[in-house]
């Protein structure tokens, strides 16, 4: 009868054990890539500890502190597209692919200050910067402009989004656009485009032209030319010898016979 008493309080203790530890005792594995922030929920000290725990196991009550995990390896979040307006108020749309990481010392600052985790400052802090810096520098741009001069609105947005986001804890490392024109600017671009190449050609067929009947020209006063020369060297000796080397020797047999040698000197 005593054992079974003994028996009975050990079950009891174990059970009661493992019910303060599964509901008063929490414990979290933080990775090497991470970084994990105590915050403490009662007391003068509520807000974040000045412990970080870096990695390995944390013991912690749940009713009086929180752990919050902030991987500080390369984050890729894609965002949902948007709409921008340029300066002369044509709307694009713009679908950001953003990917950036955390700098792990200033992990316990950018807590104290948002008090977020850090998909809840991607999908509102974070979001929110990306979205105001596309939209101040597409209104600095032209709609042509915007499009001929892509890699500079690019540099321009990347820019800002340096100068807010870096300070704040979150190091920019790549942002891809995917901007996309309102489909009436594409028709008055490819209308614009088939305007110039048209013109192009019937400025390039023009020359062509030009040049044929100059080539034309140029040949008929070159034949002109041989033409002067021949009539010019066509003088009577050169007539007569001519004559005498295309003669067969043979005299006609009726009729006068033909004088062979003229008198070609001036008299």
């Amino acid at each position: 009868m005593k054992s079974f008493r003994v028996i009975l309080i050990v079950f009891i203790i174990l059970i009661g054990t493992f019910t303060f530890c599964k509901f008063f005792v929490g414990v979290e594995r933080i990775d090497a890539g991470c970084v994990g922030i105590k915050v403490n929920l009662v007391g003068d000290n509520r807000g974040v500890d000045d412990i970080t725990e870096v990695t390995g196991w944390v013991f912690y009550l749940p009713l009086f502190t929180q752990i919050h995990e902030f991987p500080t390896f390369t984050q890729v979040k894609d965002y949902t597209p948007f709409y921008v307006n340029a300066k002369d108020g044509s709307e694009f749309t713009v679908d950001p692919t953003f990917s950036y990481y955390v700098n792990r010392e200033l992990v316990p600052q950018m807590f104290r200050q948002y008090r977020r985790s850090l998909g809840e400052l991607e999908n509102g802090y974070i979001r929110n910067v990306i979205m105001d810096s596309y939209r101040i520098v597409a209104n600095q741009f032209p709609s042509d402009s915007l499009i001929s001069n892509r890699q500079e609105f690019e540099l321009a947005v990347q820019k800002m989004l340096i100068d807010e986001l870096n300070d704040e804890g979150f190091i920019f490392q790549q942002l891809t656009s995917n901007i996309t024109a309102p489909q009436s600017l594409k028709d008055a671009i490819d209308a614009k485009n088939r305007t110039t190449q048209e013109a192009y050609q019937a400025e390039n067929k023009l020359r062509q032209a030009e040049a044929e009947a100059k080539a034309k020209i140029i040949a008929a006063e070159a034949e002109k030319k041989v033409n002067e020369l021949k009539s010019s060297a066509l003088t009577p000796l050169i007539i007569q010898q001519m004559y005498i080397e295309k003669w067969d020797g043979k005299l006609p047999q009726y009729g006068e016979v033909p004088k062979l040698f003229r008198d070609v000197s001036n008299k």
